[in-house]
């Protein structure tokens, strides 16, 4: 994938910490090399893959302020979970004090320091705190795309207006190639009206860029930061950690779709310019992915109503942590997982 993707959402409480540890854990069960990064200054992140944020001697602090090099810092997640990790703790606030003293170059940094990894790793995830903050302006610099969590609710509706607003207004001053990743429907319960409404908004707002994958309310997601790792590794077999891996075969899919094409609109492009009188046969090259079957990724579709399913298959050909398929759940799923 070679992305940098920003987990970002100015309202807090939306899932941005639970996404970016369970798809980073999603992610890397592909055999993809993922790092995430934790800019928050909670800590949310570190604590949540299983470090101790009061323990760090090095961290995203001096990272940002220069004081060490990115691969000092970084720490492989143990647990099985096979991603690596930038931690953060409180620190991080100062490093913020600090970054709006400078006179130019504050909000490229993170950038800065990302640059020398970036082909160490094939997908680089930023967590992102809950405020439109110089920290989170450091991560929309340095991503190439932004993923954001949006609970189906009225104010988290009002942050995602001053998110877009922000992501403009950055694109346009010093990260062009800034775009959305998608919008992923979080802590959803298909039982709320008002829940399935902002939904249907979302959907005739941004269309396609709003993922087919929906989070659901699950009380494996909201235990697994206790014993300090993913969902993927407290219970399997549980809806939220079925979604996230649905999540991860949705991204990689599309990621596919998108380069296959780019791929086939290029080489027809050259063909034609070679031998200008032959047409090109429609068939010259498939029309969409490099040539995998789509069911190479996990095409399930965590259910917005209550009949649907989530099924999990391998992803690019290497098993997910045991392939494991979902029955359709009963609502009352949420009090016994």
């Amino acid at each position: 994938m070679k992305r940098v993707i920003a987990i970002a959402m100015q309202k807090g409480g939306v899932g941005k910490t639970t996404t970016a540890v369970n798809l980073a854990a999603s992610l890397a069960a592909t055999k993809r090399r993922v790092l995430l990064v934790d800019m928050d200054p909670q800590g949310n992140t570190t604590m949540g893959s299983g470090v101790n944020k009061s323990q760090l001697e090095r961290s995203t602090c001096e990272v940002l302020l220069g004081e060490c090099q990115l691969a000092d810092a970084l720490m492989p997640i143990e647990h099985g979970a096979g991603f690596t990790l930038l931690p953060a703790n409180q620190d991080l606030t100062a490093a913020e004090v600090r970054l709006l003293t400078l006179p130019i170059g504050r909000e490229t940094k993170l950038r800065q320091a990302l640059t020398p990894k970036r082909d160490d790793f094939d997908v680089i995830l930023i967590d992102c705190p809950p405020a439109l903050n110089m920290l989170t302006v450091n991560a929309l610099v340095a991503a190439d795309s932004v993923l954001i969590p949006m609970q189906c609710e009225y104010y988290a509706l009002e942050g995602l207006s001053a998110l877009l607003s922000t992501i403009e207004q950055i694109r346009a001053a010093v990260n062009p190639r800034l775009s959305i990743e998608g919008v992923l429907r979080t802590m959803f319960d298909p039982r709320n009206n008002l829940a399935n409404e902002v939904s249907a908004q979302l959907i005739a707002h941004f269309g396609d860029k709003v993922f087919r994958t929906v989070i659901p309310r699950n009380i494996r997601l909201a235990e697994a930061p206790s014993f300090g790792k993913p969902a993927l590794f407290h219970d399997k077999e549980s809806r939220g950690a079925l979604a996230y891996l649905a999540l991860a075969g949705e991204m990689i899919r599309r990621e596919e779709e998108s380069s296959g094409t780019v791929r086939t609109a290029t080489a027809m492009a050259g063909a034609t310019a070679a031998t200008p009188a032959v047409r090109a046969p429609a068939a010259a090259a498939p029309a969409t992915g490099s040539g995998t079957p789509a069911d190479n990724a996990v095409t399930a579709h965590t259910p917005v109503t209550p009949a649907g399913d989530a099924a999990t298959t391998a992803v690019g050909g290497s098993p997910m942590a045991p392939a494991v398929t979902a029955s359709p759940a009963p609502q009352a799923e949420d009090r016994s997982r």
